[in-house]
């Protein structure tokens, strides 16, 4: 998820704050990555109090003196001026009107994105159960390949790519065919494999490397793991669509919600388009949703059920989306990628999903069964 999903975009311009803290006269907290808008709006110019055209009474009413057009003061006293051709002063004009909130994004390529995986997605999962598994396999490596890229750009840190993938696509396969035992096995083997990847290089940064792959293995594919561990339940497909709706209804209670009515900042040094509003407009919208899933998608679910599982996604999601933007604070980027307009990266999508999946293929064992 983006900061813009959460509430009104930050002030253009803004960098963040200082080891000695806030900067006089800008935004509290949060760097320019998360400035939507930032390319959308301009500092105003300052205008010459004399020597122009047509800003010259904008120059004498901001400095308080005479005007100088032609060295001659203006009366102090001067009538209204019965010449219908001649133009109104600017204290006369109306003033500009609002402008109207952008949420920074090419939203059309966004909804356009969306719409494809979506339909991507869903025909995976109900058509052939091996198809979805691929799904997951692809999302995994390809956000393997964003963490590790953006982290050897922007901090020095090579993480071992080859072991991760590879190890990440067998704990996705694992865990759907021998569940959370084959999915552990397989983590534990894929962190054995980057530390004695990383051995064939300097022992320079050795630490840092194997500390960054072990995270990236943990992070992406051992969580999207529960993704596949769902699926393999006979209702599988339908517990999986239940996540995925939880996921996107939250995040899109969120943006409505927070862009609407959004004025407290959530976690202005971590993200400060996140509002506390919409943080309850993904509770309050995850919530109608879980009972309406419960009740019609899950047998044997009940609408109270829901109401714990939209809690729980709504939570779960928003602190994914928070986990993400600490690591983009720290790399000093916007987006983990570019691959899908208007959203940015692979790990753009996935940040919230991730860690809801474990939170909601244990919710669903406990009040339903394995399956």
């Amino acid at each position: 998820m983006n900061d813009s999903s959460w509430g009104a975009p930050p002030q253009a311009g803004y960098w963040g704050p200082s080891d000695q803290g806030p900067v006089q006269g800008v935004a509290p907290a949060g760097p320019a990555y998360d400035a939507h808008n930032a390319q959308q709006t301009r500092p105003m110019p300052d205008v010459p109090a004399h020597g122009g055209d047509q800003d010259d009474d904008r120059g004498a009413a901001r400095t308080g003196g005479p005007l100088f057009r032609d060295e001659t003061p203006t009366p102090p006293h001067r009538a209204p001026s019965q010449n219908p051709q001649e133009p109104m002063s600017s204290a006369a004009q109306p003033a500009p009107a609002p402008q109207k909130k952008s949420a920074g994004r090419d939203l059309g390529a966004a909804i356009g994105v969306g719409v494809g995986l979506g339909a991507v997605i869903v025909a995976s999962l109900f058509v052939v159960k091996a198809a979805f598994i691929g799904v997951i396999t692809v999302a995994v490596v390809v956000g393997l390949w964003e963490l590790t890229s953006r982290l050897a750009e922007r901090k020095g840190i090579k993480a071992p790519l080859v072991p991760l993938a590879l190890g990440g696509a067998a704990m996705v396969v694992a865990g759907y065919v021998r569940g959370a035992e084959g999915a552990w096995v397989a983590m534990a083997l894929t962190a054995l494999a980057v530390l004695v990847w990383r051995m064939t290089e300097p022992p320079e940064g050795y630490l840092k490397d194997v500390t960054a792959g072990v995270f990236a293995a943990f992070y992406i594919p051992f969580l999207a793991t529960f993704v596949a561990m769902m699926l393999s339940a006979d209702d599988g497909a339908r517990r999986v669509l239940v996540f995925l709706l939880l996921a996107v209804v939250s995040d899109t209670g969120a943006y409505a919600v927070g862009w609407r009515f959004g004025k407290h900042k959530l976690a202005p040094r971590i993200s400060p388009g996140k509002t506390r509003e919409g943080l309850f407009g993904a509770v309050a919208f995850a919530m109608v949703a879980g009972a309406l899933c419960m009740h019609f998608l899950i047998d044997d679910g009940t609408w109270w059920q829901g109401l714990v599982l939209g809690v729980a996604v709504a939570g779960s999601a928003t602190l994914g989306d928070l986990g993400e933007s600490m690591i983009k604070r720290d790399l000093g980027i916007k987006d983990m990628g570019t691959l899908l307009p208007g959203h940015g990266g692979i790990m753009d999508r996935l940040d919230s999903l991730l860690p809801t999946a474990p939170v909601v293929w244990l919710l669903l064992v406990i009040f339903v069964g394995s399956g």
